[in-house]
């Protein structure tokens, strides 16, 4: 367990967000450390959080995740090389969530990635340096594409009312936005990248604002835009997110994973992809099949505490896996959790402990 009261030492290495001070005025309780940013957690208290964000809509900063941006006349080439799913079809507007993996199929980042016009994308990424793998293959092979983390700041609007208060923000074709596709839209004058998107279960939308300084007009203009939807600032909320099913990278899923363990099978098509340097070692895991794999989990009793490292679970008096995400659900009236477990306890009536 961390110890009680332990500080977090600010650094120039931790780096503000643009809403920072926004986030703190809202009263954010708890953060986390996510791509060198603080992230917050927690506002009122990870159950009414929960409440609210699965009943009105909330605005998060998430500006922690961050846009690699790939643009040349490689940019394309680079991209089918680090992903194993086919993105050859992908078209101008459209977003695709794609795991990102390293020769042996190991991921290393689980992006969305945006299409903002031919041979040029945004990979809005999770918690890791995939900034430095990019540069690297990209310098390694001596290929045309430029590299670099775009001056972008991500907010979100999620929650059942998200599209009301999106409708209000930017009018009511809003409304007709598939999901993971995205558009170019202004507000207040602001231009900014709508896309139907989010890290939670509920409605949502992603609002990625281009330069820094215009950040706090988007969000303010935001905030009065969800006045009548009962909006306030929140956050991705663990209970929420874990019985959504949604992976956190470094937490659920590291580079020991691969894709196929992490039940992403949908998004990794080895014989569709095969400029991927994962390729033939996916494409053997695909044919001989995996021994563990990320489950959802209920474990009985009281809430638990957080889970701040990994805990062991034991089936038949043996190591058979392990959870790296709980919470309570206030819902369900229990823990909810996500673990690897080995393929003897892939049953509903498996006995764990």
């Amino acid at each position: 367990m961390t110890p009680p009261g332990l500080m977090l030492t600010p650094t120039v290495r931790l780096r503000r967000t643009p809403m920072w001070a926004a986030v703190e005025r809202a009263g954010v309780r708890a953060a986390t450390v996510y791509n060198h940013m603080l992230l917050p957690t927690v506002f009122v208290s990870p159950d009414l959080d929960y409440r609210h964000l699965k009943s009105a809509v909330q605005l998060w900063d998430v500006s922690c995740q961050r846009q690699i941006e790939l643009r040349g006349r490689d940019a394309t080439r680079l991209l089918a090389m680090m992903t194993p799913r086919d993105i050859r079809k992908m078209r101008v507007g459209q977003c695709l969530y794609a795991p990102i993996v390293d020769a042996a199929g190991g991921m290393l980042n689980d992006p969305v990635i945006l299409k903002l016009a031919d041979e040029r994308y945004w990979l809005s990424i999770s918690d890791s340096d995939l900034l430095m793998w990019a540069l690297g293959l990209a310098t390694g092979l001596g290929l045309a594409v430029t590299i670099g983390e775009a001056d972008v700041s991500p907010l979100a609007i999620q929650g059942p009312r998200a599209e009301s208060m999106a409708a209000r923000a930017f009018g009511d074709r809003i409304r007709d936005l598939g999901f993971f596709e995205f558009v170019h839209v202004e507000l207040h004058g602001e231009p900014v990248v709508v896309a139907r998107s989010g890290f939670s279960g509920q409605d949502g939308f992603e609002i990625y604002v281009e330069d820094t300084p215009r950040v706090p007009v988007i969000w303010e203009a935001l905030m009065d835009a969800g006045r009548d939807d009962d909006v306030r600032v929140g956050c991705p909320n663990a209970a929420e997110r874990i019985e959504a099913g949604l992976l956190s990278y470094g937490s659920d899923m590291t580079r020991a994973h691969n894709p196929f363990e992490c039940g992403l099978e949908r998004y990794c098509r080895p014989h569709e992809a095969p400029d991927c340097i994962g390729h033939g070692a996916l494409a053997r895991i695909e044919q001989d099949g995996v021994r563990r794999r990320i489950w959802q989990i209920e474990i009985a009793g009281p809430p638990v505490s957080p889970c701040d490292r990994p805990w062991p679970v034991f089936g038949e008096d043996r190591l058979v896996g392990q959870i790296t995400s709980a919470a309570w659900s206030p819902d369900l009236r229990k823990t909810v959790a996500l673990g690897m477990i080995d393929r003897a306890f892939w049953h509903d009536d498996a006995s764990l402990r």
